[in-house]
């Protein structure tokens, strides 16, 4: 049942129940004006039969007396009957009367008026109806004689207008009640139900998670209190799940940056346990490298003292003695496992480093068919590097681009340097046109010994290599491949600073 419903039904029932008491005390208000009306009747006629009495008690005039009681009882139909007693040594005795109906008066109600001197009502029913009763005692002035009137008169009349009075005030009542309910039944939705609706609908929208909605009902009673409650407690909701969603991402970020830390710090221990390993093999194998790079170097020498040599031999067995002391320099190196070998920074050109390096490429490619293309601006600064270190990171980014070309017809290997003023960078890029590098395993390309080649050997060091050459540089790499694009692979390092020397 809906309070609208409940509503209705206790005003009706309340309004009913007070309807229904208040037409009873005015019917009972009515009814005694009625009665007082026809007592008042009673006593003026009364009156006038006890004065008539008094003043002609003879023979002759109580004869005229009857027949005019008589007359008037038949000339008013609402008077039932007249009777007079008279007091004579204390024994009542009737006097005179005239009746339509037959009616004994008690005798004990007749002593009790002349006892008392009051007149006495009496509500009677007769054959004819309910009618009403009086006993009217009076003194004689004149002998000082006792006498009662007694005078019936029909209440057909009062009761007929009581009925009336009774059914029009149920058909009036149940009228009222009827406005009553379709008023209220009509303004319940402008005084309650639209509000209630508002109410409940902004409660369904916050429940639906629309914590900005509002009720605003501008209204200063218990509806109006109940809304603005709601606002205030609708407001404190939004603060509290706006601090919440704020610390959650705050969590969020604060778990993400730690798991990147603890994956980073991970990654770190795999590469140098990669490292480690690697270290300890390539340390073994430069102590077994270690005797043939020496007869390999004296024979170069002993070459060199020779006469009469073309220049491009000569120029070659001086980059074999140039190059077995780079790898006997190495191969110290290495035996000091215990502290890496500090490098050696000078300022160099790019073109002398491509000079000193392209050389070594050749042995590589002269059986392929593999062209290498140069490109190198005119007056570029002068580089601040470790020139055996960045020689041995170019050879490994060129030999990995001659492995992608190995299968290809028509291989194109492009070097080429660019400035970078702003970052007072060189880049130093190496390009091929081969298949490219899958975007799976771009990001894994650079850890020690992970390589897509199935052959036995040591596979996977050369970009982990070139990667530990440029940072001990300050430097980074970037490689960019698609596949079917090609992959190049850029070398960021420094320039050289002549204003403030050389770069420790």
């Amino acid at each position: 049942m809906t309070i609208r419903t409940r509503l209705m039904l206790v005003t009706v029932l309340a309004i009913a129940m007070t309807m229904a008491a208040w037409g009873w005390v005015q019917l009972q208000v009515f009814d005694n004006l009625l009665v007082e009306q026809q007592a008042r009747r009673l006593d003026e006629l009364a009156d006038t039969v006890s004065t008539y009495y008094e003043y002609f008690p003879t023979r002759r005039g109580l004869s005229a007396l009857d027949m005019t009681l008589k007359d008037h009882v038949q000339t008013d139909a609402r008077l039932a009957r007249i009777d007079l007693f008279a007091v004579e040594k204390g024994t009542i005795e009737f006097v005179a009367g005239a009746g339509r109906i037959a009616y004994d008066w008690p005798e004990n109600t007749v002593a009790a008026a002349i006892e008392t001197m009051k007149p006495q009502y009496l509500s009677i029913n007769t054959e004819a109806g309910p009618a009403l009763g009086l006993l009217y005692p009076d003194v004689s002035e004149r002998d000082k004689s006792i006498h009662v009137v007694g005078m019936i008169s029909f209440s057909q009349t009062r009761t007929e207008i009581l009925g009336r009075a009774k059914i029009l005030l149920l058909y009036s009542s149940v009228g009222l009640l009827l406005i009553i309910f379709i008023v209220l039944f009509v303004s319940y939705d402008w005084l309650i139900g639209r509000s209630l609706r508002t109410i409940t609908k902004t409660i369904d929208e916050f429940q639906e998670g629309k914590y900005k909605h509002r009720i605003h009902l501008k209204r200063q009673d218990e509806l109006g209190h109940l809304a603005a409650h709601f606002d205030d407690m609708a407001g404190e909701i939004e603060q509290v799940l706006a601090r919440n969603l704020e610390l959650t991402e705050h969590l969020e970020n604060r778990v993400q940056e730690e798991t990147l830390k603890v994956v980073q710090l991970q990654n770190q221990v795999n590469q140098l346990q990669q490292l480690t390993a690697m270290g300890y093999l390539t340390a073994t194998l430069a102590h077994d490298l270690g005797t043939p790079l020496h007869s390999i170097a004296g024979l170069a020498r002993l070459l060199l003292e020779r006469e009469h040599w073309p220049a491009d031999v000569n120029r070659k067995l001086e980059l074999i003695v140039q190059q077995t002391q780079r790898l006997h320099t190495v191969i110290q190196n290495i035996r000091r496992v215990t502290r890496p070998p500090e490098p050696h920074f000078e300022a160099i050109t790019v073109e002398d480093l491509l000079n000193e390096t392209l050389p070594l490429v050749e042995p590589m490619i002269q059986n392929m068919n593999i062209d290498i293309q140069v490109q190198v601006p005119p007056d570029l600064p002068l580089l601040h590097v470790d020139r055996y270190r960045i020689q041995t990171a170019l050879l490994n980014l060129i030999q990995n681009a001659t492995e992608a070309l190995s299968e290809k017809d028509k291989g194109v290997i492009s070097v080429f340097a660019a400035l970078d003023a702003v970052n007072k960078n060189i880049a130093i890029s190496i390009g091929d046109n081969g298949p490219g590098i899958p975007l799976e395993l771009l990001a894994r390309i650079r850890e020690p010994f992970f390589t897509t080649h199935t052959e036995e050997g040591l596979r996977g060091l050369g970009l982990a290599i070139v990667q530990d050459i440029v940072k001990i540089h300050s430097g980074h790499m970037e490689i960019d491949g698609k596949p079917g694009e090609g992959t190049t692979v850029s070398l960021y390092l420094p320039v050289y600073e002549q204003a403030t020397g050389s770069k420790q």
